[in-house]
């Protein structure tokens, strides 16, 4: 049931996602940047966190995730380092997913090439 949870949640953030730019003059960029900070907002509140409890990997993979995962990270980093580890605490958890985007994008400029 896990699975049918997951595809629904995910299809539902690209279900918003597509109604937005459908109906507003937002670019993705701006969708994307929505999306982030509602993580971050829906992680605040600690409902982000049941929401995987629910879903699963599903809650795991949109870009929400990113916001949640930004907002996990500078926590926990406070409260290990104080001040300094509210910015600090932000690249430790992220920086996988970041790396891995480098890489791939690195890997598919040499099967593809740009197109004017």
């Amino acid at each position: 049931m896990t699975l049918v949870y997951s595809f629904l949640f995910c299809g539902f953030i690209c279900l918003i996602g597509q109604i937005i730019l459908d109906n507003t003059n937002f670019t993705p960029g701006h969708i994307t940047t929505i999306f982030v900070v509602l993580g971050s907002v829906l992680g605040v509140c600690s409902f982000y966190d049941k929401i995987v409890k629910v879903v699963g990997a599903g809650a795991n993979i949109p870009i929400m995730s990113f916001g949640n995962l930004l907002l996990n990270g500078s926590y926990s980093g406070y409260l290990e380092d104080g001040l300094l580890g509210l910015f600090s605490g932000i690249l430790v958890p992220v920086s996988a997913g970041i790396v891995s985007a480098i890489v791939f994008a690195f890997i598919m400029t040499l099967f593809f090439k740009a197109q004017d």
